[in-house]
């Protein structure tokens, strides 16, 4: 494809076509070369001679460059682009090109017969600075692409379109005043959206258009600087500075943006302070406070700031000594103060030599001298009717304890300041003196008491006395009178313990059991040293003696070895102290020792109980805590114990109940005589038991049957044994369930009853001596008597058996035959 001949082809395009032609002539001599546009690789084919044929990509057939457009066109016409042309175009139209990309078809179009490109519309470069596209060629017969897609690019050609700007303005700075010269003061910058890269549209020169002749801006790099010396900023203090950008370099058509800088001067401490007259007069009455101000004066400086701020001083030493002077920052000021007070009699007028200079200096400055100015002020002292004067600004006075009401304390004095010197009156502010112990004469100023004092109770009273003049009451002053109330010797010492005293029951003879000291109320001057001893017509102690260390203590030291608690364990031992005053006082103090048996190997001594509890760091409290524990404990556990008594028992005992028939033998038993245990003669014989049935709702009394003397009751007679050895036990047993199933007098709990039953049809018969008692026995137990006294007690045993059994017998055959 041929570029139109408006534009220039690339040289060294056209030479590396040429060197790639030379080098594939050279290097594929024997190989046969096809052209085709489709082919996009190179293919090695076997062709009918056995060479290799081999196909090369085809040299592109249309050969184009980047494309550029003038921005900003305003013609009637598309203007036009460049061209595209194929070496397959033969110009018989069977080539169409295709354009696609961006702005195809909307802002850039082709001719699809002539491959002539036009833009349609105004392009902006700052918008868009280039497009990228893409270009093909297309057979019309077969509508196949002869050449494979290219991109080209169409770059804006930038025009001088658009004028600089200051984004950021407009700006404020500042600059110190009195500045040299050329000091650098702000830098702008302004920013063009034209191409910088071509021509001058984008190159921008600074200007002053309004500032001059006060600053100066560098036309290349847009620094403002100063351009006139010595700018006061007490006579101007703000600028306006308007700075100019055009591009094209300045010249003619450039395009041009403006901005304005407002350029403040600060201050700097050029203005020394200045009074504005050198003299000055005030009024200041004799009663004026101490502290208090009694004038103003003040300098001015045309500075602001900290480059403003004053301090005054003094200078002469007599002013200085009477007044002081500070600043008042708000206004600054200078605020005088009376030091001392003033005298109207003594001094009538003072004069101040006030100076006022700046704090902060500049030293560049020096030059202009010295910022300092000063000022002198008369101050006139105006005549006061003044209250009274005490000779003394405070009174202390003495006065002994104990002293008789009216003594005399002491005395103040006053008098009036002023020339006509009235009389002075006197009394005392009763606001403090409340109890009134006080009283003072209202001409000659003397304190009395008014009651009797004592120095252990208030050792000191302070009190205030007025003053006031006889012809004017309203005028009064006040001074403090302190009253020290001084000591005798009126207290008694004593013994400076209330504890018990413990011994050890290990105590040897001349140990000393404890030291004693001794207080007084009374002042130290009032008795400096104490003694002790026993009281005087008091028995020799047989267990203790005294001694006096001479060092107001004294020791109680044990007078024989081994207390014994169990004794004696508690001791009083009366003991005197007296003082060495005047006059001298003494008082006698009963001491109690107590014995107890005290820890081994401790210095303290302490009773074991005391020491056990203390060595255990348990408090009070603590203790009593666990003993209300415990005792808790102790109720909860026997609260258990009763209720688990307290259960009710069954209303019916019965000797069958198997829960009851636990029967314990210590012993070898009774033998035959043994029948409290179980009677097995109802298994014997059941219609004889039946006799002794018990009601199971009544525990049944305790039966002995072989008491001695007495027949026996409860037993069935060997006889019934015999008659009714036939029953059948199984019956017997069968309506003894019956009658416990059946019976509703009696609790419903099961009943267990063992029958020691051994059957029927025996030859043997039974060998157990348990049958013995029911059955006839024809020896005569009477013979056992003669037997000796051993024997006696069982013959007659045995022999009131065989008769109740006798008995028992003819009873029921009497009673069947009936």
């Amino acid at each position: 494809m041929k570029v139109n001949p408006s534009f220039c082809l690339c040289p060294v395009l056209l030479c590396l076509c040429f060197l790639e032609r030379g080098y594939e002539a050279s290097h594929f001599t024997p190989a046969k070369v096809i052209s085709r546009s489709h082919n996009a690789t190179r293919n090695h084919n076997q062709t009918k001679d056995g060479e290799t044929e081999v196909h090369h990509r085809p040299k592109r057939g249309w050969i184009w460059n980047q494309f550029f457009v003038l921005e900003e066109h305003i013609g009637p016409d598309a203007q036009y682009v460049g061209k595209l042309h194929s070496n397959s175009d033969k110009g018989d139209g069977s080539v169409r090109y295709i354009l696609s990309g961006e702005g195809a078809g909307s802002i850039f179009i082709i001719n699809e017969v002539t491959g002539d490109i036009h833009a349609t519309k105004s392009l902006d470069r700052e918008n868009k600075s280039h497009y990228v596209l893409h270009a093909q060629a297309i057979d019309r017969n077969n509508n196949k692409p002869l050449e494979p897609e290219s991109e080209f690019i169409i770059k804006v050609q930038d025009i001088n379109d658009n004028a600089p700007k200051f984004p950021d303005g407009p700006f404020v700075t500042s600059v110190p005043e009195m500045s040299e010269i050329g000091t650098s003061v702000f830098q702008v910058t302004a920013t063009d959206a034209d191409d910088p890269t071509y021509g001058n549209s984008a190159r921008v020169v600074y200007s002053v258009l309004h500032g001059q002749p006060y600053f100066s801006v560098d036309p290349k790099t847009g620094i403002i600087r100063t351009a006139l010396a010595d700018m006061d900023r007490e006579a101007r203090e703000h600028y306006s500075v308007v700075i100019q950008a055009k591009d094209m370099a300045g010249q003619v058509g450039g395009l041009s943006g403006s901005t304005t800088v407002n350029i403040t001067l600060t201050d700097i401490n050029d203005n020394p302070p200045k009074f504005p007259q050198k003299n000055y007069q005030v009024f200041v009455p004799e009663s004026a406070q101490v502290g208090k101000p009694v004038g103003k004066i003040k300098a001015n400086d045309d500075d602001i700031g900290i480059n403003a701020e004053i301090k005054y001083s003094i200078l002469n030493p007599e002013g200085a000594g009477m007044f002081s002077i500070s600043t008042d920052k708000d206004t600054r000021e200078g605020v005088i103060t009376l030091r001392k007070q003033l005298n109207y009699e003594k001094k009538k007028q003072y004069s101040l030599h006030i100076a006022a200079e700046n704090t902060h200096l500049d030293p560049r400055l020096s030059y202009l001298g010295s910022f300092k100015d000063d000022a002198t002020l008369k101050i006139t002292v105006g005549d006061v009717d003044e209250p009274p004067v005490f000779s003394l600004d405070y009174y202390i006075l003495e006065v002994y304890e104990n002293a008789k009401v009216g003594s005399e304390v002491g005395a103040v004095t006053a008098r009036d300041p002023d020339s006509k010197n009235s009389p002075v009156r006197y009394f005392i502010d009763r606001r403090e003196d409340k109890e009134v112990y006080f009283d003072i004469e209202s001409i000659s100023g003397v304190i009395r008491t008014t009651q009797l004092l004592d120095r252990e109770d208030t050792p000191w009273h302070n009190i205030t006395v007025m003053a006031t003049e006889e012809d004017n009451p309203s005028l009064q002053s006040h001074v403090p009178v302190t009253v020290q109330v001084l000591d005798v010797n009126d207290n008694p010492p004593k013994i400076n313990t209330e504890d018990e005293i413990i011994i050890c029951e290990s105590t040897r003879a001349g140990q000393v059991i404890q030291t004693i000291t001794a207080v007084d109320k009374d002042d130290f001057a009032n008795g400096k040293g104490f003694s002790f001893s026993f009281p005087g017509g008091v028995p020799v102690n047989p267990n203790f003696t005294i001694k006096d260390n001479e060092d107001n203590t004294a020791n109680i030291i044990a007078r024989r070895r081994r207390f014994h608690r169990l004794t004696q364990e508690l001791y009083e031992l009366p003991v005197v102290v007296w003082d060495d005053g005047e006059p001298i006082l003494s008082s006698t103090s009963t001491l109690t020792l107590r014995v107890c048996s005290c820890q081994r190997g401790t210095r303290l001594k302490i009773c074991q109980g005391e020491a056990f509890l203390s060595s255990a760091g348990l408090s009070t409290g603590a203790l009593i805590a666990i003993l209300l524990c415990v005792l808790i404990l102790l109720a909860i556990v026997i609260l258990f114990i009763t209720l688990r008594r307290s259960k009710k028992e069954p209303l019916i005992i019965s000797e069958e109940d198997i829960r009851e028939n636990v029967v314990t033998y210590d012993d070898e038993g009774g033998g035959e005589e043994d029948t409290e245990a179980f009677d097995i003669i109802a298994l014997r014989n059941p219609a004889a038991a039946e006799e002794l049935k018990f009601r199971r709702d009544v525990r049944p009394e305790c039966i002995r049957p072989w008491s001695s003397r007495r027949p026996a009751r409860g037993r069935v007679s060997p006889s019934s044994l015999d008659t009714d050895e036939q029953t059948d036990v199984g019956e017997f047993i069968k309506q003894r369930v019956d009658e416990a199933d059946q019976d509703t007098s009696v609790p419903p709990y099961d009943s267990l009853q063992t029958y020691a039953y051994e059957g029927q049809g025996s030859p043997a018969g039974s060998v157990s001596s348990l049958g013995s008692a029911g059955a006839h026995s024809e020896l005569d137990y009477n013979s056992l008597e003669d037997w000796g006294p051993k024997f006696e007690k069982i013959a007659e045993l045995y022999g009131e058996e065989v008769e109740t059994a006798s008995e028992s017998t003819e009873k029921a055959e009497s009673e069947k035959q009936t």
